[in-house]
């Protein structure tokens, strides 16, 4: 096979290129390690504020204006200037950077998760005498599960695609895979090329598939047509302006 994609084919099928030190199984647990510890951090960062903004029913223009700013920075802006702070190169920047392009739709979601609770079974825990904080954690949060999953997914499919870029500073993954094929000649490294764009495409599709499992097992059957509506509005407030 001559063609780029008979190549690819070739080299996915080359038990070596998966085993051999610096392998696909070793770039994909980089991968995949920088892209769990960027979505955890994401989620330390955007979760608490979101839900105590929904909470305390302000802060919705807060929301749409960190969700804009962080989305209309680059990533690969972010990538080539923290290398240059006191993170240096390699994965502590990386990270940190997926963690911001993460931060949008894991916020947005959590502030549309609590101002969806039903009023009513708000005002009925106060009139339990629930304290705010207990009516958060005990009424807000669990009924926000849902959203927070459906944030949760968005923000890991989309860092998982993005990670490729890591390997522009020395961070590693699958992407690391691309740009070596990028340093042969284009008829010895097509075929790697393309490969590693499928590995980094398949890896995506499968975080989307799973996470989509997960969050229709975490939301109640009732909820599912109202949680659907709400990410619409959540995804329109992100993107709008």
């Amino acid at each position: 096979m001559s063609n780029p994609v008979g190549q690819a084919v070739l080299w996915l099928n080359d038990p070596l290129n998966w085993t051999n030190p610096g392998g696909v199984l070793d770039r994909l647990g980089e991968h995949l390690g920088m892209s769990a510890a960027a979505v955890l951090l994401g989620c330390l960062v955007a979760w608490p504020v979101g839900l105590w903004l929904g909470h305390t029913g302000r802060g919705g223009g807060l929301v749409v204006l960190v969700s804009n700013v962080t989305l209309a920075i680059p990533t690969l802006a972010l990538l080539t200037i923290l290398p240059l702070t006191f993170l240096g190169f390699g994965r502590p920047a990386v990270v940190v950077a997926l963690a911001v392009f993460a931060v949008p739709p894991l916020l947005a979601n959590a502030y549309t998760g609590v101002r969806q609770t039903d009023p009513e079974a708000r005002d009925a825990a106060r009139g339990m005498g629930l304290s705010g904080g207990q009516v958060l954690r005990r009424v807000e949060l669990p009924l926000a599960v849902p959203y927070l999953a459906a944030g949760f997914r968005t923000a890991a499919v989309q860092v998982v695609a993005t990670a490729a870029l890591a390997s522009f500073v020395n961070g590693g993954g699958l992407g690391q895979i691309i740009r070596a094929g990028f340093g042969l000649d284009i008829a010895a490294g097509g075929g790697q090329i393309i490969a590693g764009g499928l590995l980094v495409a398949g890896l995506a599709m499968l975080v989307e598939l799973v996470l989509a499992l997960v969050e229709r097992l975490v939301t109640p059957r009732p909820l599912r047509p109202a949680r659907r509506r709400a990410n619409r509005r959540a995804a329109d407030a992100v993107a709008g302006s």
